[in-house]
């Protein structure tokens, strides 16, 4: 009999032998805090902990929130003081890790409001009050896993000016900046809600300044990663408050401070946000006037069209804004439309206002040129033979300013159309009354005039380097048409 088989026979018997004596094989026990009535309870911070959870279970009710965990260790943490919390489950043997918070309100699960939770080896931060207890149910997601499981939790110190009475004073003269990290920060009892915040202000820091001169001054942030809100208030007291202005999501703050009058910055997250800050408090930069106008090269047969295009870098908007067109015409309107009624330079003032009464204006020249050139004439011979070369004249009118022009001349061609057959660029001096500039293009006729018989000339003339106010009067045809046969016509 071999070896191999010897002990496996060997095996057959003990395991028969156990099987008729009633015993099983012994299993690895659960840990001591598997279950929410035996949950370990955390005493003071920082406080780390290694339990392996493979042999872990649910009870019967025990909640889901984020996802099931099918083998679940529970926590409890009762803190002295208000404070935030940083949790996570960093060092755990297995990727898949969820943890969800609690706050007891009552006994057992039904007891048990949920705060917050986190999975795949996410972090949370968050608030706790003093005297309250929360619960932390921490495992895996994935049926037949686990192993050491690690939680962590440690306080996150709350910075210096976490409290109104403690506001970090910013001296004169400005600018100033800071870094704060507001994940520590608490709400104290009596804090303000801002009036711009639709949600649940938390974590605030306070800043406090005294101008020494009246003025405008603007606060924004440097950096931030969270959703911000920001109010200013003048008071002494958290009691007795009161909001000058308020803006969210890290838009600018700008309003019109007096001279040593103190006020107060308070600087939070919205929803429970919190993180780095960098907080930045300036005098108001000056407004800038600035517009455009359309088109750029207007004449008087154009409606110019006049737009705003200001900023303020105090982002407080603008109340009010007029335009002086130079022709003696105004408006008050944030776009406006406006016709000059001859050509010449008009000096244009804009003039804006913001919300809170500062001022600027600023100026351009608008040049109204009228540029018109027409054709009278296309001058073409009545009749003429294959192969004959014969002048075609076009006859330009320009009575405004000087011009430099490019002709274009067409034929007509079989079927419909016309075909390109010339271009020349030109000088049109200006001239009086009904005179005329003539310019001449030289054509050969062709066997398919023959073959269609007649021929009609068409000439269109544009202005280099301006727009033409009066294009109607831009193109001409000969007429009557050109004769056009193989031998020439008596």
């Amino acid at each position: 009999m071999s070896h191999k088989f010897s002990h496996r026979v060997a095996s057959l018997f003990i395991a028969l032998a156990i099987a008729f004596a009633g015993v099983t094989p012994a299993l690895a026990a659960p840990p001591s805090n598997d279950d929410f009535g035996s949950a370990t309870v955390i005493g003071s911070l920082p406080f780390n902990d290694s339990v392996d959870n493979t042999e872990a279970t649910n009870e019967t009710d025990e909640p889901i929130f984020c996802s099931s965990s099918p083998q679940t260790v529970w926590y409890s943490f009762t803190p002295i003081s208000n404070a935030v919390i940083h949790v996570d489950m960093d060092g755990s043997s297995f990727s898949d890790t969820i943890f969800s918070i609690f706050e007891a309100a009552g006994p057992g699960f039904g007891g048990l409001s949920f705060l917050d939770c986190r999975i795949f080896g996410n972090s949370l931060t968050f608030s706790v009050q003093a005297g309250t207890t929360y619960f932390i149910q921490a495992g895996n997601i994935f049926s037949g896993g686990g192993g050491d499981l690690h939680l962590n939790l440690q306080e996150i110190p709350a910075p210096s000016n976490d409290n109104f009475a403690n506001a970090t004073v910013i001296p004169s003269p400005l600018p100033f900046d800071d870094s704060v990290d507001s994940f520590g920060a608490t709400l104290e009892a009596g804090e303000p809600t801002p009036s711009c915040d639709f949600g649940q202000t938390d974590r605030t820091v306070w800043y406090a300044f005294t101008p020494d001169t009246s003025g405008p001054i603007s606060a924004n942030f440097n950096f931030h990663n969270f959703n911000i809100v920001m109010a200013a208030y003048t008071g002494t007291t958290l009691v007795n408050l009161n909001e000058v202005s308020c803006r969210i999501f890290g838009n600018t703050l700008t309003f019109q401070a007096t001279a040593n009058t103190t006020y107060y910055f308070q600087v939070g997250g919205i929803f429970g946000d919190g993180g780095p800050v960098g907080f930045h408090l300036d005098v108001t930069p000056p407004i800038v006037a600035d517009f455009f106008y359309n088109p750029g090269d207007p004449s008087k047969f154009d409606n110019v069209d006049f737009c705003d295009n200001s900023f303020d870098p105090g982002d407080v908007g603008f109340q009010s804004m007029t335009w002086d067109f130079g022709d003696g015409a105004t408006s008050t309107d944030n776009c406006a439309a406006h016709q000059y009624a001859a050509d010449g330079d008009y000096t244009v003032q804009h003039s804006v206002t913001t919300f809170d009464g500062r001022t600027a204006s600023t100026s351009q020249v608008v040049q109204v040129r009228t540029h018109d050139v027409s054709i009278i004439k296309v001058g073409a011979p009545r009749s003429a033979s294959v192969g004959q070369t014969r002048a075609i004249t076009v006859s330009i009118k320009n009575n405004r300013y000087p011009e430099t022009v490019r002709i274009e001349l067409y034929r007509s061609v079989a079927g419909g159309g016309f075909e390109l057959i010339g271009v020349s660029t030109q000088f049109v001096p200006v001239r009086k009354g009904n005179r005329t500039s003539q310019f001449t293009f030289n054509y050969t006729f062709s066997p398919q005039d023959a073959q269609v018989g007649k021929v009609t000339f068409k000439a269109v003339v544009f202005i280099e380097n301006a727009n033409d106010a009066f294009q109607a009067d831009n193109d001409a045809i000969s007429t009557p048409p050109t004769r056009v046969g193989r031998t020439s016509y008596p």
